[in-house]
């Protein structure tokens, strides 16, 4: 039975590229062969719970501009519908996934007992949408940022009362997790940072948030979740600097407390931006270290100082980033989460759905852009050829040897380099041969 609520919204379509219709797929299409697999299998688009249901349209000047029908969202009645409403959405958009933040689907209750109650009856009820057709789970996650207990971080609090709470409250997301077969489980730690370093020692901190890290991939294996466990790295915002500011801060933690082997790195666009990267920059780290798993798909707005979260729009960022991904192998466990939301003026449920249709149709346009220029080889083949001096017997001994006879053999053979054209312009030209 419908909720009312997209009364009048169709399913969307395909209709291809010189469609019209603001409620229609122009580039994606699902069932498109792109290297040999249906583009829906390589993009594996995900909804977001928070900002698409749970997110009342505040920013840091002003407050609530959606009035929805399960607001206020206090109680399990309106839980339930909110989720009634998130799988029409789904239902709408066609979508294989969607990923959600406990509190995003169950109404705060003060302790972790009764969270804990409802937590599992509103899963309960999410799994039976499921089964009954609906789209999978891409990843689950608890949120230990909105809440007044977090303010002082989750596994990092002075208050080891807190760091029990979160423990507890994780323990029941990975369960919720695993009991929709979650292909994911992230950790964001939104308050895992630092005001100040005048109340803070910084090094217990960091110590206990790698404990805190262990146990929860200790966790998964006892319950034996086969998803992957992956991080967020954010610079800062709501904190002044968090612990996961980029992601080589993030594989250096993990390496540091022996966890580069059981975790991955969740990626989002607008996180990249607050961090001073691109994203293809931090798609590139993980994937040179092998701890790319998913991304949050988004952008900034580059005049604001603070994570907008707007749908993505710019089909060359957005290609670059899917050309990184598809060169390191594609998506294993991970997908495209639509970490997004609409403005605070688009209030009708149809900006809900346009705004999904046009970030799947930007994000599908950079893909087949990626594909497009992987299959071509340009930018590989001039990568090759700047770096072929390298795969000469001669350059490849000097890296198993010392100073003294590198620079002997620079004195012997007059060793004088003539520095070569990095050719930049030449390969920006080629990318925009192909967005």
């Amino acid at each position: 039975m419908s909720t009312g609520f997209f009364e009048g919204i169709e399913k969307v379509v395909y209709e291809g590229p010189d469609s019209t219709n603001p409620m229609a797929y122009r580039h994606y299409n699902p069932d498109e062969i792109v290297m040999g697999k249906r583009m829906e299998e390589h993009l594996r688009f995900a909804v977001a719970w928070w900002h698409t249901f749970a997110w009342e349209g505040q920013d840091p000047f002003g407050g609530q501009t959606f009035v929805r029908p399960w607001h206020p969202q206090d109680d399990m009645e309106r839980a339930k519908l909110k989720a009634d409403v998130a799988f029409e959405l789904f239902d709408i958009l066609g979508v294989p996934y969607f990923c959600w933040h406990d509190a995003d689907i169950r109404p705060e209750q003060g302790s972790f007992a009764e969270n804990l109650r409802t937590l599992n009856e509103i899963t309960d009820y999410i799994g039976e949408k499921m089964e009954a057709g609906g789209p999978d789970l891409l990843w689950g996650t608890a949120n230990m940022f909105s809440h007044r207990r977090w303010m002082g971080g989750a596994s990092t609090n002075p208050d080891p009362d807190v760091f029990a709470f979160a423990a507890a409250t994780v323990k029941s997301c990975m369960d919720a997790t695993h009991k929709l077969g979650g292909q994911n489980y992230v950790l964001w730690g939104g308050r895992e940072g630092y005001e100040t370093l005048l109340n803070t020692d910084l090094g217990a901190e960091l110590d206990h948030m790698g404990r805190f890290l262990n146990m929860v991939v200790d966790y998964k294996h006892k319950i034996g979740f086969k998803g992957t466990i992956l991080v967020e790295p954010k610079p800062q915002e709501p904190s002044k600097h968090q612990y996961d500011f980029d992601a080589a801060t993030c594989i250096g933690f993990l390496r540091k407390y022996g966890l580069e082997n059981e975790v991955k790195l969740n990626l989002e666009q607008g996180h990249a931006i607050l961090a001073g990267h691109s994203f293809e920059h931090e798609i590139a780290v993980a994937a040179a270290e092998g701890m790319l798993g998913s991304i949050d798909m988004n952008r900034n707005d580059y005049q604001s100082g603070w994570d907008t979260d707007q749908f993505p729009n710019n089909t060359p960022e957005v290609a670059l980033a899917y050309y990184h991904i598809l060169k390191s192998g594609g998506f294993a466990s991970g997908g495209t989460n639509f970490d997004a939301k609409v403005r605070r003026q688009s209030i009708d449920p149809a900006d809900l759905v346009a705004a999904h249709v046009g970030g799947m149709d930007i994000c599908a346009r950079g893909f087949k852009a990626a594909a497009a220029m992987l299959e071509d080889g340009g930018l590989e083949t001039a990568l090759k050829e700047r770096y072929a001096g390298w795969e000469s017997a001669e350059a490849q001994a000097m890296l198993g040897s010392d100073l003294g006879s590198i620079a002997q053999r620079v004195l012997d053979d007059n060793v004088n380099p003539e520095p070569r054209s990095g050719r930049q312009e030449i390969l920006e030209n080629y990318v925009n041969r192909f967005v």
